[in-house]
């Protein structure tokens, strides 16, 4: 889980607190499995005066993979975005080499925009192209009810 995050924070004790150091400016949200947290999302890089945030930074464990967890862990702070704190846009991004995250995010319902090029700095120096997706407000009714009927889907 730890390929493409920004920091490698599983290569030592150091490298874990530098990532979570990282983390500083983001409001994060545990992801929980039948009551057992098994990875975390959170809401970043919010501009409320353009009404955008992002969700990311977003991890599971292995054991979560396919469970629906951040499929219902998207839903729930989209719709929390959207419905509840009038956001326009919701922006996710992925490092452009993360085929797995980029499929998910097309699975949630998010709009694929493209590729920026030498977007960042990673793992020490490393340069990352960034695959950039968003949702918008027009979109969300038909992207909710997707999502939720996936999710029942899943449930049944």
């Amino acid at each position: 889980m730890w390929r493409y995050m920004r920091v490698r924070g599983d290569e030592s004790r150091e490298a874990f607190d530098a990532w979570l150091e990282s983390l500083s400016d983001v409001i994060p949200f545990a992801t929980l499995v039948h009551g057992v947290p098994l990875g975390a999302t959170s809401y970043l890089n919010l501009r409320p005066a353009d009404r955008v945030v992002e969700i990311g930074h977003t991890w599971l464990a292995p054991s979560a993979w396919g469970t629906g967890a951040n499929t219902e862990a998207k839903l729930l702070l989209m719709e929390h975005a959207f419905e509840r704190s009038g956001m326009l846009r919701v922006e996710f991004k992925t490092d452009a080499n993360n085929e797995r995250a980029r499929a998910a995010l097309l699975g949630i319902g998010a709009t694929f925009e493209g590729i920026f090029r030498k977007h960042m700095l990673v793992r020490g120096g490393e340069r990352r192209d960034s695959a950039w997706y968003a949702v918008i407000d027009d979109e969300w009714p038909a992207v909710k009810a997707a999502l939720e009927a996936k999710l029942s889907r899943a449930n049944a």
